[in-house]
């Protein structure tokens, strides 16, 4: 909803973060991390529905295969690092891994500060891993 997009600008803010908001009304932001490197993050404006839940996503991509299908190693290391999270966990998106957490719709500022931090440091630290000496995300 436009109010529920409001809210999550009016958040954004109020944390001063810098963001813009890309062809899908998504915001995404930049991080700058530890030793030169950035992070992208993505938190999305669609909220998701399922009986009385409303959740929001918060992600950040960390890799991007080569060909449609993640070489096993790289699949199976996602697998159990989605294993080892406390909240969010690795999915798919075409060639890409990204790491999502979801929130509730409604989440604080604070809360929303809680898994943007989760997620950029679960992706910066995986790409670093994954693909040693690059910086793409």
């Amino acid at each position: 909803s436009t109010q529920a997009a409001a809210d999550i600008a009016a958040q954004l803010k109020q944390l001063d973060y810098e963001y813009e908001v890309d062809e899908d009304g998504d915001y995404k932001l930049t991080f700058a991390m530890d030793g030169d490197r950035s992070q992208l993050a993505f938190v999305l404006s669609n909220v998701e529905d399922y009986g009385k839940f409303r959740i929001r996503e918060v992600w950040a991509p960390a890799y991007r295969s080569p060909t449609e299908a993640f070489p096993a190693p790289v699949a199976n290391r996602l697998l159990e690092d989605s294993q080892d999270s406390k909240m969010g966990g690795w999915v798919k998106q075409g060639n890409m891994a990204v790491f999502v957490v979801k929130i509730d719709a409604n989440a604080s500022a604070e809360e929303l500060d809680d898994a943007i931090d989760y997620v950029v440091r679960s992706a910066d630290q995986m790409e670093a891993e994954l693909t040693p000496g690059q910086d793409e995300f």
